[in-house]
């Protein structure tokens, strides 16, 4: 029952899913929304400059019904003269058609945002598979779209006859009318049929909007698996992050211990710290940590110093102090410099002595550290 529980489309879509089937070119879309913007932005057009754009096409139309002679028989001037008119009714046209496609472009920014994604031109074979669109066709979301078209169908059919009758006075006046008259009163009658016809769609757009973001959010819901498969598909599997945090501290260890062989001293505590300092010469800083390490690391760090010659120097306090207070790479803190000082006076006094002989240097019989600097100050040496 858990197994089941967990397969169960229960959970809301994660970022990640989200932005996933947006890069794939899946965000929530309503047709019928879009259609009723570019049908409502064509009749906004149409009342406002149709009766400009109706007088500009009649006298394009009877400019092109006027016959001379010198304009059939001239290329010239019947390249220009139709160059001129094409211009011209583009220019007649440009409102409406500039609308219409200004809210064709606005009406996808309403749900789910202007996208253009690559992935929709890569061809998709499964779509082609029979079953998937025997299933589809079948579907929940097939019959609400069904039953959408058959409402918008009657919706928009009713609305017509309505405003037919409403006008059926008119609509038979015509025949009474003069021509100019009446193709004036039809282009009225039209229009209004055209623009009531547009906010009928407006009911139905604004169910089938909500419709649509529901039931993309229900299409990309997850089980509580997917979200734990996500989290390790993001995050990476904990026991691959666990192997590879391994590899790199192996990898930071043997960098570590690498150092060791160029360092000046190893200092101890002595066997559950050591620290190994580096004063490179002509620095303008002070010595730097290279390596240190407790326990099975720092008796290591002890083997790779007796093996290079490297000096060891028992001073727990101030071993324990460098360990809990400074990281490798790091210099010395300047509260440990004087302690640190007399250690590698002795130890470069040392190679001297080894080198040139004479007076055997004296091993620093007191090494004082601030108290608060050396962890178990209050407790007692390891």
């Amino acid at each position: 029952m858990a197994e089941e529980s967990d397969l169960e489309k229960t959970e809301q879509a994660s970022p990640r899913r989200l932005e996933k089937a947006r890069e794939e070119g899946d965000v929530p879309r309503s047709k019928e929304l879009a259609t009723f913007s570019v049908l409502i932005a064509a009749a906004m057009s149409l009342w406002i400059n149709g009766e400009s754009m109706v007088q500009q096409l009649k006298a394009l139309l009877a400019n092109a019904l006027v016959f001379e002679v010198i304009n059939q028989v001239d290329a010239p001037l019947v390249d220009n003269s139709l160059a001129l008119d094409s211009f011209n009714l583009i220019l007649s046209l440009l409102p409406l058609v500039g609308l219409v496609i200004l809210s064709a472009l606005i009406s996808p920014a309403l749900i789910g945002g202007w996208l253009f994604s690559n992935k929709v031109f890569i061809p998709n074979f499964g779509k082609l598979n029979p079953a998937n669109g025997l299933s589809n066709m079948f579907s929940k979301h097939a019959l609400v779209e069904l039953l959408k078209s058959i409402i918008k169908t009657l919706l928009v059919g009713y609305v017509s006859w309505l405003v037919i009758m409403s006008h059926t006075d008119a609509i038979f006046a015509l025949a009474s009318e003069p021509l100019t008259v009446a193709s004036a009163h039809q282009g009225q009658i039209l229009l209004v049929c055209f623009t009531f016809m547009a906010l009928a769609l407006a009911i139905i757009a604004f169910i089938d909007a909500p419709y649509q973001m529901y039931h993309y959010a229900q299409k990309l819901k997850m089980s509580r698996q997917d979200l734990r498969d996500e989290a390790k598909e993001s995050e990476g599997n904990p026991e691959t992050k666990a192997k590879i945090r391994s590899i790199q501290r192996e990898m930071a260890r043997r960098r570590m211990m690498s150092q060791i062989p160029k360092a000046d001293v190893v200092i101890t505590n002595p066997t559950h710290y050591a620290v190994a300092l580096k004063y490179p010469e002509n620095a303008n800083h002070a010595p730097l940590i290279v390596a240190k390490g407790m326990d099975q690391i720092a008796l290591k760090i002890r083997e790779l110093a007796l093996e290079h010659k490297v000096v060891l120097m028992e001073a727990p306090p101030l071993a324990r102090a460098l360990y809990h207070h400074s990281e490798i790479g790091d210099e010395i803190p300047s509260q440990l410099y004087t302690a640190v000082a007399q250690i590698l006076a002795y130890v470069f006094q040392l190679r001297d002595w080894q080198k040139y002989g004479g007076i055997e240097p004296l091993i620093p019989d007191y090494i004082d550290i601030p108290a608060d600097f050396d962890p178990l100050s209050n407790t007692g040496n390891h």
